[in-house]
């Protein structure tokens, strides 16, 4: 229960309190309060309220001790200052539906705030708005543990010492803020879509809480295209998450993927999100990803469009990865050779070297080619670059020469 209160009880804290981490100590003291009395009074009918009504109650007294009753008062309304203490049969203190969506909405732009380095950004927010401890964080991103813990306190440190406000930015800083919390949720998503490092391919707690961080975004903003763009392509990707590995945890590529294993639900609410999309760089690798998506069979797959999107997305957003994955299906769509000097210019690119699929590509493209020697060689380069087991375990695989009909007699 209070995994799934926190980032509310925490939100509605901080508007009082004006600090994240005083927020969050408050909300776990209301957590503990919790613990103490339930198991006398009996769980409360409405615990979320209880709770959060006991987390107010203590912010409130805390800014009564720390500030003159009367300067405060006027700070936090008049309204704030009738909470009564709460009782299991009394859980009053919440407000309506648009107060806790608004309150939502800061903290989520506050634990995005650009003062805050990427990793940190990341960090804080699984920890205020994803409800995970700090050694699952750790634990998610392979970590150490005081790594992490000391991250997110210098990160609320950060934010107390720069002043940030706790609201959602006016319209002239909203665009720059509004992209933070999207890459945010986005680096989250992928991490656990692709694990950098381990022994598991997929992470899919990360990949929940990233949806549904998501999805709360776009139902708090939705005016915000880029926000349901967001949305759509995390509700393509996750569909396919089931069927991404095998039953022994080994990679399974999207060409063997069990298509009966894809969760339509998801690609329909990804088609419903990607309808309320815009133009922007999310709301075309969500249109890439509903190829994939509605495509019945891999060799049905679109590729001619999915080239073409790519290329939109290169004007949008140019980088070497997606100029990497446009090869990718440029490759499907024209053939490898169209495909191998798309690759070969990439070669030199700095932000690509140790990025294990670049040989990864070239290798299959090679292989296409009938070129099996070359493509042997740059699986294994791909294989001593990744840090993932189970890439390294496929790579290695490919790299590895088939044994010939004489030796297998």
């Amino acid at each position: 229960m209070f995994r799934i209160e926190s980032a509310r009880i925490i939100a509605g804290v901080a508007r009082i309190v004006r600090d994240v981490g005083i927020a969050e100590e408050l909300a776990q003291d209301a957590l503990v309060a919790a613990l103490e009395q339930w198991p006398e009074s009996g769980v409360p009918e409405k615990p979320g309220a209880w709770l959060m009504a006991t987390a107010k109650h203590r912010a409130i007294d805390l800014v009564r001790r720390k500030e003159t009753y009367a300067r405060k008062l006027a700070e936090v309304g008049r309204a704030l200052t009738d909470v009564p203490p709460p009782s299991p049969e009394d859980p009053s203190g919440t407000e309506d539906a648009e107060d806790i969506g608004d309150d939502l909405l800061r903290l989520i732009f506050t634990a995005c705030h650009p003062v805050l380095s990427t990793e940190a950004r990341i960090a804080l927010t699984l920890r205020l708005l994803g409800g995970l401890t700090t050694q699952e964080i750790a634990r998610a991103y392979l970590a150490p543990e005081p790594t992490v813990a000391q991250r997110i306190v210098r990160a609320k440190r950060a934010l107390a010492k720069a002043g940030v406000p706790f609201e959602v930015p006016g319209a002239a800083e909203r665009a720059a803020r509004l992209s933070s919390v999207l890459e945010v949720i986005y680096l989250i998503f992928n991490e656990g879509y692709s694990a950098t490092a381990g022994e598991d391919l997929v992470r899919p707690a990360l990949c929940e809480d990233a949806l549904r961080l998501a999805r709360v975004l776009a139902g708090l903003m939705p005016g915000e295209p880029e926000a349901h763009g967001l949305a759509a392509l995390l509700e393509f990707q996750a569909s396919r998450i089931a069927a991404r590995t095998g039953p022994d945890g080994a990679p399974v590529l999207l060409a063997d993927q069990d298509r009966g294993k894809w969760n339509r639900m998801f690609i329909r609410r990804g088609i419903e999100a990607l309808h309320r999309a815009g133009h922007g760089p999310y709301a075309v690798q969500a249109a890439i990803a509903a190829c994939h998506a509605q495509a019945v069979r891999y060799e049905d797959t679109d590729w001619a469009t999915i080239a073409a999107l790519y290329g939109r997305l290169m004007a949008l957003a140019p980088s070497p990865v997606v100029e990497l994955n446009r090869a990718v299906a440029v490759s499907m769509a024209q053939g490898p050779a169209a495909a191998l000097h798309l690759v070969d210019a990439l070669a030199g690119e700095p932000a690509l070297k140790g990025y294990h699929l670049l040989p990864s590509v070239r290798g299959d493209l090679l292989e296409r080619l009938g070129r099996a020697d070359e493509a042997r060689a740059e699986f294994a380069r791909a294989a001593s670059l990744t840090r993932n087991a189970r890439e390294k375990a496929l790579l290695l695989e490919r790299a590895t020469p088939a044994p010939s009909p004489d030796s297998a007699a």
